[in-house]
């Protein structure tokens, strides 16, 4: 299973600057991996970070992480490799950020003692020291959920929702862009759920799992009307960022979460296509868009938000703050980033409709972002029910 590193600790490894060029005696760097004698880095799987690599001695390689296209861009720097270590020592990767600060802890999944392994954060924050044991195993800043996570997923909806899948569109590498479809396809309300717009942002796939797994039991029972509400359940918006190991943006360079009204990405087209082509008498009334951050937030509307989203807001989130063990979490009203082209702006510009960013810290616990996701979704129709009551449609 995956491990956090502690940062210091016996045996910490130290971090040492960057060379300013690699040693002449060993290869250029290389973007498929680096190879000694004692030990060698991988990038050949998915989700593995798309970095170069060079050789510093025997027992010690560095990694420079880069984004994929040119800032602006969140801070986001994500990396992710497999190792080998010949038997008798320890291996010690050194992974470099341009430009950037340490964002994500290393985890471990391999063979060994996760007591035996450490890691240490540059004072500046512009990199990390991995001290590995011998053996092999695979460190990446999150648990990597790629492909065949989300296949399982999928399935997992599918049965305990008694749903149908939907091919949306395609990506640039042409990967499928799929959704889960939940509920009658004539049923008047439509809520939207979509994730992994920004690969790295681990903990709210987490939250979104749990979420719409809720979901779709609550449907199955018939405790959500399948003929009142259905739901476009989009886990996976960004499948090449996720698969190539990006920090951000899809195949295109292009921020997703800043498209939404441009709709310049295969993506984000394939999603507005299919709310474009709904039958008459159905229209969108929430989108939850999962994503992380540092801390456990809701962006909400502002001054902006209409009477039907501030009663669902109330009914749905105000005071629960500190409701849920392990995941107090704040809300924050405010009408973020206008005219950028965000996920929530457009839905509700478009719309009317509460448009929510749902962020997970980054650091937070699994099972506690779980729990409260699990409780969420249950309350979450309830407040719609109330905020809908008596408004024009409904």
């Amino acid at each position: 299973m995956f491990a956090a590193l502690v940062a210091g600790g016996a045996g910490a490894a130290v971090f040492a600057q960057a060379p300013d060029s690699p040693p002449a005696r060993f290869s250029k760097p290389a973007l498929t991996g680096c190879h000694t004698v004692q030990g060698s880095v991988h990038f050949d799987f998915e989700g593995a970070s798309r970095s170069t690599c060079y050789v510093e001695d025997e027992r010690t390689i560095s990694i420079m992480v880069v984004p994929e296209h040119l800032p602006p861009i969140n801070p986001s720097p994500w990396y992710a490799f497999r190792y080998k270590a010949a038997e008798g020592a320890k291996l010690t990767v050194n992974v470099r950020y341009l430009g950037v600060r340490h964002r994500y802890a290393p985890k471990w999944y391999g063979r060994g003692d996760p007591a035996s392994l450490s890691v240490a954060v540059a004072k500046d924050g512009g990199g990390i020291a991995i001290t590995l044991p011998p053996g092999e195993g695979v460190v990446s800043g999150q648990p990597l959920a790629t492909s065949a996570h989300y296949a399982k997923l999928q399935e997992q909806l599918l049965q305990a929702g008694n749903g149908s899948t939907t091919l949306l569109g395609h990506s640039h590498d042409g990967r499928p862009v799929e959704a889960v479809h939940l509920g009658n396809a004539d049923a008047p309300r439509l809520v939207i759920l979509l994730g992994r717009q920004h690969p790295p942002e681990v903990t709210g796939a987490t939250a979104m799992d749990a979420f719409s797994l809720t979901i779709a039991k609550l449907v199955r029972s018939g405790a959500i009307d399948r003929n009142r509400y259905q739901f476009l359940i989009v886990p996976l918006l960004n499948p090449d960022g996720v698969a190539r190991g990006h920090w951000r943006a899809n195949l295109g360079g292009v921020d997703l979460n800043r498209d939404w009204g441009a709709f310049t990405q295969p993506e984000t087209r394939a999603v507005v296509d299919w709310i474009r082509r709904l039958p008459a008498g159905v229209r969108p009334v929430l989108m939850l868009d999962f994503h992380s951050t540092n801390r456990n937030l809701f962006y909400v509307q502002g001054d902006e938000a209409s009477p039907q989203g501030k009663t669902f807001l109330e009914a749905w989130l105000n005071g629960k703050e500190t409701a849920f063990n392990g995941y107090p979490f704040e809300i924050e009203p405010r009408d973020a980033n206008p005219g950028s082209g965000t996920t929530k702006n457009w839905f509700h510009a478009t719309y009317g409709i509460p448009a929510f960013t749902y962020e997970a810290g980054d650091n937070t616990d699994p099972a506690a972002i779980r729990n409260a996701a699990e409780a969420l979704a249950t309350t979450m129709i309830p407040a719609l029910d109330s905020s809908l009551r008596g408004a024009p449609g409904q």
